[in-house]
């Protein structure tokens, strides 16, 4: 009852800033308020480093006249700021030239059903039961093994956000999220040589956490197993992308069919829809309403409903992914992506973890990747990673201090398989993703 008391005042709050706008001239607005809260706790050595509270809360409004643009926002929620914050929007707008572009949403695209989807896990905890479970994590990952010989320590997040979004078009919804995390970092040495890795851990309910024990374990041996990490000589080779670095190359796929380059015409993949990028076993597609996960939206931030759809089938791109602006730039609808896409999912293949080693049988596995790299316009790719050297399926020597290079283009033509080991660990779901030939440099 207490939540929802706290919305409904709220939403309040954001009707009355748009019913300000309307007073002060604008044609239509939209407004966005959210408060946070929260709790950070770090141990390191097996003693407190950090504890922090965290509160925040941001008021943002948007105000247009005709297809005139003005923004602003305010940390304060008394009248008078909201009314000094409309005004200063409206001062904005009132200077800006037309953009025939410019405007809400479709009343037709916005959300009027809102089911549960269950990301609300409020955790009760308190910093010093949080400080016993990062000590816990540490200790965990620092008695693992004597190389083990130092520590960057373990961190628990807990944090809540509620979010109301309104316009004047009727539109008035807000909603609570939770998020918490567990995290550690160790560092291992041996002969001299010194490595460093981490894991980590996060849901939205608390309880779907692993356990602290868990991820100080998996924490080091990470760790170790990267001990006498060396180069590679330059060659091209077959490259296995972890599940938890193969995110990476969706990410750069929803860069390139967003709807801000299209329009710009600065990506490699202008023009592709209807055009064959993966092979014909790729099936890419957003679930935005999965319960309980991390990218699950009801709407987007414009507050355009949200829905399954295809991105990718068969190979082919069905979709970009759009704003009301890129997508009235590009004569097309909103996609429900302002903001950006909600659990993106490539589906698996039959193979795990080992059975995509076997299938790489000689080649490089990456676990992780360093520097940006990736040339949106051209596709050209070239990042920094360590991994490991495979042969015959089995891993032999982790790698250091090499880099890896090919075109997005070529590489998602060329992709032989992705694992059924997916991480859920965050908005992008996939499992590693298995590339038929790439250009390593290294020593």
């Amino acid at each position: 009852m207490q939540n929802q008391d706290q919305l409904n005042e709220l939403k309040a709050i954001v009707q009355s800033l748009l019913d300000e706008a309307i007073r002060q001239g604008a044609s239509t607005a939209e407004a966005g308020l959210s408060q946070e809260n929260g709790l950070s706790v770090t141990a390191r050595m097996g003693d407190v480093e950090t504890i922090e509270h965290h509160r925040d809360q941001g008021l943002g409004v948007t105000v247009y006249f005709g297809q005139r643009k003005g923004s602003a926002s305010t940390t304060h929620l008394s009248p008078e700021a909201i009314k000094d914050t409309v005004a200063a929007a409206c001062s904005i707008a009132r200077y800006t030239n037309a953009d025939d572009y410019a405007g809400l949403p479709e009343r037709d695209l916005l959300a009027t059903e809102f089911p549960d989807l269950q990301l609300n896990h409020p955790w009760a905890i308190d910093a010093e039961a949080a400080i016993a479970i990062a000590i816990e994590c540490e200790d965990a990952a620092r008695g693992y093994d004597p190389e083990i010989s130092n520590s960057e320590g373990a961190s628990i997040n807990t944090h809540q956000g509620v979010h109301v979004l309104g316009n004047t078009l009727g539109f008035l919804h807000g909603a609570m999220t939770t998020r918490h995390s567990l995290s550690c970092s160790v560092l291992a040495e041996r002969g001299g040589n010194m490595q460093r890795d981490y894991w980590y851990s996060v849901a939205r309910n608390p309880l779907d956490l692993e356990s602290a024990i868990h991820v100080g374990q998996k924490a080091a041996q990470r760790t170790l197993r990267r001990l006498g990490a060396r180069s590679l000589s330059p060659r091209q080779c077959p490259v296995l992308y972890a599940a938890e670095v193969a995110s990476g190359l969706l990410g750069s796929f929803i860069g390139a069919i967003s709807g801000s380059v299209l329009y710009r015409k600065s990506s490699f993949l202008l023009n592709s829809l209807d055009t064959q990028i993966f092979p014909e076993f790729i099936h890419i597609h957003e679930q935005p309403h999965l319960i309980g996960a991390l990218g699950s939206a009801v709407y987007d931030s414009e507050g355009v409903a949200t829905r399954p759809h295809d991105i990718v089938s068969n190979g082919i791109v069905r979709s970009y992914v759009l704003s009301t602006y890129s997508a009235r730039k590009l004569g097309m609808r909103s996609t429900g992506n302002a903001g950006g896409v909600h659990n993106l999912i490539i589906d698996p293949g039959a193979l795990d973890f080992q059975g995509m080693l076997k299938m790489l049988d000689t080649g490089l596995l990456v676990t992780e990747l360093m520097g940006q790299g990736v040339n949106m316009v051209t596709g050209d790719y070239s990042r920094g990673a360590a991994g490991f050297w495979v042969e015959n399926g089995k891993i032999q020597y982790p790698v250091e201090e090499i880099t890896i290079a090919g075109n997005l283009k070529n590489m998602y033509k060329h992709i032989v398989a992705v694992g059924n080991d997916v991480d859920l660990r965050g908005n992008v779901r996939t499992g590693s993703i298995l590339i038929e030939r790439m250009s390593i440099a290294g020593e």
